[in-house]
């Protein structure tokens, strides 16, 4: 429940629901920076790997159900209910540091590019980019596995997409209508 001050000032523009948006985005990104650090830091980089990708995993299946219930979305039986569900969820949850886009070139395709990586650059900042492996696609997937949609990714991804070969781009397939 949002309290009556903020609920008023949303009512009356002086904060607005970007300026909203973005905040909780940033925090939300900052707690999973920390959270990043702190386990790297007392457990080392490669159980920090596989906490930060269950936790995303894990997390993203809670979040894919909330997003289909605030979002209205029942079910999840065609592409073009998928294409809402992902367009109005990455509207809700995008701040504006994260440099990337989805979009779906034809029927059952997604396709995923990051030409910037805030992960990227917070883990070449604490030295382990050699060693991290993204977690991103974790939360994505975690999303499609939780609405029950059939998928396919390719490259598979072992690591880091940008830092093991130039960029972070991913295309998936998916099973409606076969």
């Amino acid at each position: 429940m949002v309290s009556q001050e903020v609920h008023q000032a949303l009512i009356e523009g002086t904060v607005e629901w970007e300026e909203l948006r973005e905040l909780l985005n940033k925090n939300w990104m900052t707690h999973d920076a920390m959270w990043f650090f702190h386990t790297l830091e007392r457990h080392g980089i490669e159980e920090a790997n596989v906490l930060n990708r269950a936790a995303c995993k894990s997390m993203a299946a809670i979040e894919a159900k909330r997003l289909q219930k605030l979002l209205g979305i029942e079910k999840i039986e065609s592409f073009e209910d998928l294409r809402r569900f992902v367009g109005e969820a990455f509207d809700l949850i995008k701040a504006d540091f994260m440099d990337f886009r989805v979009t779906f070139p034809t029927e059952n395709i997604m396709i995923w590019e990051a030409p910037g990586c805030f992960a990227y650059d917070g883990v070449s900042r604490l030295g382990v980019l050699e060693d991290y492996e993204c977690g991103i696609f974790e939360r994505l997937e975690g999303w499609l596995d939780a609405l029950g949609v059939e998928h396919e990714a390719s490259p598979a991804v072992d690591g880091c997409l940008r830092r093991d070969g130039g960029s972070c781009r991913r295309r998936y397939r998916f099973g409606f209508d076969r």
